[in-house]
């Protein structure tokens, strides 16, 4: 192998290391929310185990349901509401879920498929981006 072949088999392999982690720790922009977020359904990971499933409609409705993870027994399983981005964040208000209070997210990528949510009260947590709805 020459020195140019290894120098280039050097510089794609640190391409190919570095890409990703580049990747890891973006901020959704208002942009990359509308791009990987709406139209999606997204699992948010619950504490006790398991995924919520959640519907960002691209006519502005988002809706979930908490049937699988038995939610039913201490709230009302379904609702739905609208999503809206403000900024950089992706804002939402659900009709009985959280008494109605609109809240809004920042959103960092932690990995392909993988995100960090801030709420705008401090709370954080962890969510993959599903299929398309």
């Amino acid at each position: 192998m020459t020195s140019s072949m290894r120098a280039g088999l050097i510089t794609l392999l640190t391409i190919a290391l570095i890409a990703p982690a580049a990747m890891a720790n973006e901020r959704f922009t208002a942009s990359t929310i509308k791009e990987e977020i709406i139209g999606k359904r997204i699992y948010l990971a619950v504490p006790f185990g398991g995924e919520f499933p959640l519907n960002y409609r691209p006519n502005g409705q988002v809706d979930g349901s908490g049937e699988a993870l038995g939610l039913g027994r201490f709230a009302k399983p379904n609702d739905k509401g609208k999503w809206w981005i403000n900024g950089d964040r992706l804002c939402q208000q659900f009709t009985s879920w959280y008494k109605g209070a609109p809240m809004c997210f920042e959103l960092i990528r932690t990995g392909d498929k993988r995100l960090k949510w801030i709420r705008d009260n401090g709370e954080t947590g962890t969510a993959r981006i599903g299929n398309s709805i």
